[in-house]
């Protein structure tokens, strides 16, 4: 006969058994939600070898693939700039699907200020940007990264690099290509410049790609703007997200950028597409580089 006193230690036992579980419960949960993003690798990260030509270019998506165990990746203009035809971008497409490496965007470099003062000028690039932009588009890309070079005064600048946006922007809307702007020098390294970019634009192909160690105005001087308070500024518009990295610690932590914080900005503001790796250190092999910015992010939420 079952008495109060076995009923109690009956409930306590299950009490404590539920309390028992629910850190197990908690813990999976949390498990299964701290992957928030996915990693790809941006090209730059192996541009030594790529110009010494220890590496092919073509070979990219292999190299991404085979050695790092990345699926996406982030070209670079300058690697075929002397050579992007019908062919190669064909060639490069059929590698990538290949290996099954998802194109998401080419960095485009070199080729004109999207907000020179001169309005011929401006309009030249904007033409020139147009190659890549189909080059994207054939190769399955949802953008190209662009610079939003100008020259005069802040409000000067911010309305002729809006200006050179928003035509490419036409452009990329009627092939179906975001064009996206990382902060890269001068201005566009101020966050709230930048920022004031995008809404004077207001274009629904043009947005940011933050890249976390970008935010050095001037060489020169060093005069830097705060990493933290620009990532927060430019991530409304982001449609890429580039993971710069340089030296760790013994503990696989960045020296300079303390990532736990700058990607719960990241998080913080919505963001769930592809982080890029872009290793710039000295200290490690481009390899080594790649792999320690990798397993950082998978600590902190990538996949």
């Amino acid at each position: 006969m079952n008495t109060r006193r076995d009923f109690v230690k009956s409930a306590l036992g299950l009490a404590a058994a539920s309390a028992a579980a629910q850190p197990i419960l908690f813990a999976a949960h949390h498990k299964k939600n701290e992957k928030w993003f996915d990693i790809s690798l941006a090209q730059w990260s192996m541009h030594k070898s790529f110009r010494a030509g220890t590496r092919d270019a073509m070979d990219f998506a292999k190299i991404t693939k085979r050695e790092f165990g990345i699926e996406a990746i982030e070209y670079v203009n300058q690697f075929y700039f002397d050579n992007f035809t019908a062919k190669v971008i064909a060639d490069l497409k059929r590698r990538s699907e290949g290996e099954g490496v998802k194109n998401l965007l080419i960095m485009c470099d070199r080729l004109g200020r999207l907000g020179d003062p001169d309005k011929a000028a401006r309009i030249e690039t904007v033409e020139k940007h147009k190659l890549w932009a189909d080059g994207a588009k054939e190769l399955g890309c949802h953008s190209i990264r662009v610079n939003a070079a100008s020259e005069g005064s802040f409000d000067e600048q911010m309305k002729l690099a809006a200006d050179g946006l928003s035509r490419l922007g036409d452009y990329g809307d009627s092939i179906g290509i975001d064009v996206i702007v990382e902060n890269h020098g001068g201005l566009s390294s101020n966050g709230a410049w930048l920022a004031g970019v995008m809404k004077q634009a207001a274009h629904k192909r043009v947005g940011t790609l933050p890249d976390f160690g970008n935010f050095v105005m001037n060489r020169q001087t060093g005069e830097s703007y705060d990493r933290y308070k620009g990532t927060a500024e430019l991530m409304p518009y982001a449609k890429g997200v580039s993971a710069k990295s340089g030296d760790f610690d013994a503990d696989g932590n960045e020296t300079r950028i303390d990532y736990p914080r700058i990607l719960k900005i990241v998080k913080d503001a919505g963001y769930r597409g592809y982080i890029g790796i872009e290793y710039e250190g000295k200290t490690l092999s481009e390899e080594a580089g790649i792999l320690a910015t990798k397993t950082l992010l998978q600590r902190l939420g990538g996949r």
